[in-house]
């Protein structure tokens, strides 16, 4: 028989040597070691999609750009950004220019895996409005896009707070404001990722009033909170303590004496040092008393001379007279239930459903930021981040998954910019990004290995077309409903070349039809594609690859969309003023057109324009 080895300081227990630790599907590889976060190959260019700077583009349109720059001297060369795409590719990209430089990030990554995100949107002059579906992207992102329930969500918090890390600057904080229900292994990945000696808080946001469901016979305490867990980088980091107005009971109760002569309300306080010659305090006497002193002589002499101290007789203890209008306040705790939710019929609301209030993101921006500093949000939403460092003199950088989330985003931005220029008030421009061809060619080599069929494969599955196998040519890639369908390269743009030698192939092959599946297209290709009906009898429809396929665990088809269409055609017009300059100018302030005529443009859509294959799913 084997003897069992004998445990002890010599020889010690695998057990006793484990750490405590939180362990998630994904976290270890099948060798047992610690999967790391493959930032050098997230890390991709950025397109630039749009500059805005509203208030400017206005002062151009009106002829006014010259007084414009006198009146608005630029904050500084920074410009703002806001990006669409996967944050974890967009922090990865973000770190070769800005790792170590944001001084304030705040996220607020999505919690509630079972939120509708459908909302109401107005249109035209706001009188009407029509239901906002989610979209499927958002639907995937915000509701099942973690396969594999909580060890996806620890997974996907666990690399973007990886990348956040690395991106905060050494003075720089963090808080992470996420639901009841996952915060403790929140937490846990927190502590792992920044240590916990770098816990600083756990803040307690009371969101709503009362919790309805409990009245409906839930066997439950009514859920108000989310939890806002905050911590550094380093031991050194930027702290302005935020206080707020003491409470009428605590001034009528502290603060009850009024100086006649000013009429200003004061507390009276101790002189006397704690400890006494222990702690060091001076021993001497000043009006007959003689004690241990909370101050120097020569600072009890002058706060007497300046009548900060009250004796209420001769040979009586004096006070220290603290009055009311010195005092900043109390400082702010870590529970906050004086900060409302947005409700429906909130000015600031922009209809986004999980928008958190700008007071909330007042007290975070200030306590943990100075102005100039560059604050980050990646989890976006509606844009509140954005906006309160705007209005608070600091930069940002903002991204976000959705689509909508970055609309929304974008128009409450380009409001501010307008507001702050009426107001007189200083403001930076900010840019639009995306992650364009980038991002599907990290897609492909992620998801799909690089393997230029599969890339068609999964195209044509989600299109709901037949794969060939046999294929008369190698251009035709599947069918759908008797017409051939041609998927283009990742990397690649959809010509006039191309579309000439797919339509050749086509007839060849007997069709009369065939989808054209792309990611771009070349501009005015609808003219070849009337021309090459016309001479070879071959119909091409051209398809909008949909970015949604690229998520992970996608099971539904995103809609695929037609290529829209529209023909321009000029009307010409008297001008009634022919010596008043026309208000579309060209640079220099000359116009383009001769005085005597104006030149128009109407357009004519097309029928083709925005047809859906297959029709979107239903309601």
């Amino acid at each position: 028989m084997t003897q069992q080895p004998l445990y002890g300081p010599h020889n010690p227990h695998p057990l006793s040597q484990m750490r405590t630790e939180l362990v998630w599907e994904g976290k270890y590889d099948e060798y047992g070691q610690r999967r790391e976060v493959d930032i050098a190959g997230c890390a991709m260019p950025m397109q630039k999609i749009e500059g805005i700077d509203e208030p400017r583009r206005e002062a151009a349109a009106n002829q006014q750009l010259t007084l414009f720059e006198q009146q608005n001297p630029r904050v500084d060369d920074f410009r703002n950004r806001l990006v669409w795409g996967d944050n974890k590719l967009v922090m990865a990209s973000l770190l070769q220019e800005f790792k170590g430089k944001v001084d304030l990030i705040y996220i607020d990554p999505p919690f509630d895996v079972g939120a509708d995100f459908s909302m109401s949107v107005a249109i035209g002059d706001e009188s009407e409005a029509i239901e906002k579906e989610q979209s499927t992207l958002e639907m995937v992102a915000y509701r099942d896009i973690w396969g594999k329930g909580t060890d996806s969500f620890l997974q996907m918090i666990h690399e973007r707070l990886v990348l956040a890390r690395e991106l905060l600057s050494d003075k720089g904080l963090i808080f992470v404001h996420i639901g009841w229900f996952v915060s403790h292994q929140v937490k846990s990945i927190l502590d792992d990722v920044f240590g916990n000696t770098q816990f600083l808080n756990q803040v307690i946001w009371k969101r709503q009033a009362a919790h309805s469901d409990i009245g409906q016979g839930s066997k439950h305490l009514g859920r108000l909170h989310d939890v806002i867990l905050l911590y550094s980088k380093s031991e050194e980091f930027t702290w302005n303590m935020q206080y707020e107005p003491y409470s009428e009971d605590y001034i009528a109760k502290f603060y009850k004496h009024i100086e006649p002569r000013t009429n200003r309300r004061y507390a009276l306080d101790n002189t006397s040092g704690p400890g006494g010659a222990s702690k060091g305090n001076p021993n001497y006497e000043f009006r007959g008393v003689t004690k241990y002193w909370r101050y120097s002589k020569e600072r009890i002499e002058k706060l007497y001379a300046e009548g900060r101290l009250e004796q209420s007789k001769s040979g009586g203890d004096c006070r220290y007279k603290r009055y009311l209008d010195e005092m900043p306040g109390v400082s702010i705790q870590d529970l906050w239930i004086d900060v409302s939710a947005i409700q429906s019929a909130s000015l600031e609301g922009t209809g986004y459903a999980t928008q958190k209030p700008e007071k909330l993101l007042e007290c975070i921006i200030n306590l943990a930021s100075n102005e100039g500093d560059l604050v980050a949000d990646f989890f976006c939403g509606s844009g509140t981040t954005g906006a309160v460092a705007e209005r608070l003199g600091r930069k940002w950088i903002m991204a976000d998954l959705g689509r909508f989330a970055i609309h929304t985003s974008r128009k409450r931005l380009i409001e501010l910019q307008r507001k702050l220029h009426k107001d007189g008030k200083p403001y930076r421009a900010f840019d639009v990004y995306n992650l364009g061809r980038y991002e599907r060619q990290w897609w492909q080599q992620e998801r799909l290995q690089g393997a230029d069929t599969e890339h068609r494969r999964v195209i044509l599955e989600f299109f709901r077309a037949e794969v060939l196998t046999n294929t008369p040519s190698p251009l035709l890639h599947g069918r759908k409903a008797g017409a051939f369908c041609h998927v283009d390269g990742i990397d690649s743009m959809f010509t006039r070349d191309e579309a000439k030698t797919i339509a050749q192939a086509t007839a060849a092959a007997g069709g009369r039809e065939c989808y054209c599946l792309a990611w771009e297209f070349e501009m005015d290709l609808h003219l070849l594609v009337n021309a090459l009906a016309t001479e070879l009898g071959v119909k091409l429809k051209l398809i909008q690859i949909p970015r949604e396929i690229m998520e992970k665990n996608r099971k539904a088809p995103p809609p695929f969309l037609e290529v829209a269409v529209l023909a321009a055609e000029a009307v010409y017009r008297k001008d009634p003023h022919p010596l008043t300059p026309s208000p579309a100018l060209g640079e220099g302030g000359q116009d383009p057109a001769p005085l005597s005529q104006g030149l128009g443009v109407r357009a004519i859509p097309r029928a083709n324009t925005g047809k859906s294959h297959p029709p979107s799913r239903k309601k």
